[in-house]
C-alpha cells in the first residue's frame, strides 16, 4: 500500500502566476495541439472539445482541455486585475516582419 496526497472535494486555491509559467503553459498547449495533429481537423474541432465530457477524450484531448482550462483561469484573473499590457505583432506580409528563428 502507498499513500498519497489529494485534495479535499471542497478544495479552492489561489495560485500565484508569473509571466514565465502563463507562458510556459501557452507553449504545452501549442505542443500538445502539434501531438495532436488538428490542422487537418481544423478550428471546428478545437472548439468541440470543450463540449466534450472529460471522460469520453482520449489522453490527448484531456492534457489539452486542462492546459486550456488553466490559461483561461489565468487570463480571466489578468483581465479582472487589469494585469495585461496590449501589443502589436507583426505578421507574414506587414512592413517590418522578420522571420522568426529557433535558437538552441
Amino acid at each position: 500500500m502507498i499513500k498519497v496526497k489529494e485534495l479535499n472535494d471542497d478544495a479552492l486555491l489561489d495560485i500565484k502566476v508569473n509571466k514565465s509559467f502563463y507562458l510556459m503553459a501557452k507553449a504545452a498547449s501549442v505542443t500538445i495541439l502539434q501531438k495532436m495533429n488538428v490542422q487537418d481537423k481544423g478550428q471546428d474541432y478545437i472548439n468541440s472539445l470543450t463540449s466534450k465530457k472529460y471522460e469520453d477524450m482520449d489522453d490527448m484531448e484531456r492534457a489539452f482541455y486542462t492546459v486550456i482550462l488553466i490559461i483561461a483561469e489565468i487570463e480571466r484573473q489578468a483581465t479582472e486585475n487589469k494585469l495585461y499590457v496590449e501589443k502589436e505583432i507583426l505578421q507574414p506580409g506587414d512592413e517590418g516582419y522578420v522571420e522568426p528563428t529557433t535558437q538552441g
